[in-house]
């Protein structure tokens, strides 16, 4: 039976240890990938803040355009959310985390009185809306990992449609970016484009005023309505772009916390069955030890009553063997 335990305890030893070797391996892939996703989001940054820069310009020249990514509803009575999830898992709570707080959304609206749409990111997202038979308008997946610009104009097209036919609000919800420890999620409106967002950033230094500068002059050609109403869908792409970037990097970052953890985990586990194992093997070494002294004792003991008996009889013959000369 101990022989038993041993041989199911190596087995198991084996299994995690070859398990540890996968989650460390991903666990580097991971680290790695992080590094890529933080230089992705800082390339992107540049066109975003130049975007902002180029229409908060346009707005205080008085471009304003009467685009539908402007106007303010009277009355919200539909709500879109973009959901910005990943494809795979083995990340720890980053799909869980932002999935549920859409939920407890879609739950708040609900109980205003107000309906939604869904525009889905990541197969993650699909397969758990789908599963609860939520009401998906969109949804795109396969490029969580490394999303590009032509992925987020897909999403952003998806949006701005829903936007422009029926919901009257378009909200992101995806997971912040701030540190390799520190991610959040957020879930921030999308459309109507935020004006104070606009006229209060800040520009930077080659972009028009910067913070407490002075302007800088601009000459527009068309009028600044054209260049504005053309501008703002390429800010709603660049925002969202933004956000897809950040939410890759949240993902490679959680990935590399579980594949730690699990790796973490693997070893500890692996020292504690093994530990057993040796137990047992000490169990069972001592139990056959003890079987072949116990055994040892019992063939002294039955070989040496047979001797006894043995010179006993010889004495007693050799005694009437004497006997019967006399």
């Amino acid at each position: 039976m101990a022989s038993g335990q041993e041989r199911i305890l190596r087995r198991r030893i084996r299994s995690i240890d070859a398990t540890k070797k996968i989650t460390r391996a991903m666990e580097l892939i991971a680290a790695s990938r992080i590094v890529r996703a933080q230089a992705r989001v800082r390339a992107a940054r540049p066109y975003s803040d130049k975007v902002t820069a180029v229409i908060a310009n346009l707005a205080s020249a008085g471009g304003e355009a009467d685009h539908p990514l402007l106007r303010e509803p009277a009355e919200v009575a539909k709500v879109a959310y973009v959901v910005v999830a990943a494809d795979r898992g083995l990340c720890g709570g980053y799909n869980n985390n932002v999935l549920r707080a859409t939920e407890r959304a879609i739950a708040a609206d609900a109980a205003e009185g107000r309906d939604y749409e869904l525009v889905l990111s990541g197969r993650k997202a699909l397969g758990y809306f789908r599963f609860r038979d939520y009401r998906i308008a969109a949804g795109f997946e396969g490029f969580s990992d490394q999303p590009s610009y032509a992925d987020a104009q897909q999403i952003a097209a998806a949006a701005t449609d829903l936007f422009e036919n029926g919901c009257q609000r378009v909200m992101l919800a995806y997971t912040q970016f701030h540190s390799m420890g520190n991610q959040s999620v957020a879930i921030v409106p999308f459309m109507p484009l935020d004006t104070g967002e606009l006229s209060d950033g800040d520009p930077g230094p080659d972009g028009g005023a910067a913070a407490g500068g002075p302007a800088g002059g601009y000459e527009f050609e068309p009028e600044p309505a054209v260049i504005l109403e053309r501008l703002l869908p390429r800010y709603a792409e660049a925002r969202l772009y933004s956000a897809v970037l950040e939410a890759s990097a949240s993902e490679h970052a959680a990935r590399q916390r579980a594949m730690k953890a699990a790796t973490d985990n693997a070893e500890d586990l692996k020292t504690n069955l093994t530990r057993v194992m040796n137990r047992a093997r000490q169990d069972a070494i001592t139990t056959e030890i003890m079987e072949i002294v116990g055994g040892a004792e019992a063939l002294s003991q039955t070989a040496g009553g047979e001797v006894d008996l043995l010179s006993d009889t010889i004495e007693a013959r050799t005694a009437n063997l004497f006997r019967a000369r006399e």
